[in-house]
């Protein structure tokens, strides 16, 4: 079963594969760990990847695809596999299907815009020991502090109200499309908001059984 996460930042996808991973037994992929593992590894496309980022500039769409294939022929993801954060935009979701790589399911999480902005600029960490908190759905007993180690909370700069903002929109204009561009395709599944993973995950799991 190959499955394919979809939804703006912070609307809980990277959560969600990972219990599926669990779930069923395949492999979760993200994009940021597939890449770094990729130069780490020095694989092919990994060593192309890595000259165009020591020399500043951004990694062009197939190159990523490239290392997304060669993860894809390992031999965990024979019997399927979970992509969280690829494709981006309708270009690369076309590149993949040339290439013969398609979906059974697309997981479209539904997720409203004020609910996630909420989120992800609540959201801190301790810079000690990483802890995540939530200044309203996962307070620490004492502002500010890790419940764990004492450390500081902070919010991570990419949390800062206006880069969030500016997240949502760079998402509604290149990734959203690819909510159209599956339903055409006969695979998205759309899982509504709910308040918490668990329940996310139910609807998830009802989806795919049917």
């Amino acid at each position: 079963m190959n499955i394919m996460m979809l939804g703006a930042p912070g609307a809980g996808k990277g959560t969600q594969a990972e219990m599926l991973s669990k779930q069923f037994s395949i492999p979760c992929i993200s994009t940021g760990v597939m890449l770094r593992k990729a130069v780490a590894d020095q694989t092919p496309a990994g060593l192309e990847m890595k000259k165009y980022m020591d020399n500043g500039l951004l990694v062009p769409d197939q190159v990523v695809l490239n290392i997304l294939e060669e993860r894809l022929q390992q031999r965990d993801c024979k019997d399927g596999y979970i992509l969280d954060g690829v494709p981006r935009n309708i270009a690369q979701a076309e590149a993949l299907n040339r290439d013969g790589i398609t979906f059974d399911h697309v997981l479209y999480l539904n997720t409203p815009d004020e609910l996630i902005v909420k989120r992800m600029i609540g959201r801190r960490s301790c810079v000690k020991c990483g802890t995540p908190f939530h200044v309203e759905n996962f307070p620490p007993h004492v502002f500010g502090i890790c419940d764990l180690c004492g450390g500081k909370l902070i919010r991570r700069s990419d949390d800062e109200p206006k880069k969030v903002l500016r997240r949502m929109e760079v998402y509604h204009e290149e990734t959203e499309p690819l909510v159209e561009y599956y339903t055409a395709a006969g695979v998205i599944r759309v899982i509504p908001y709910a308040h918490t993973p668990g329940d996310v995950l139910a609807s998830i799991l009802r989806v795919l059984r049917r």
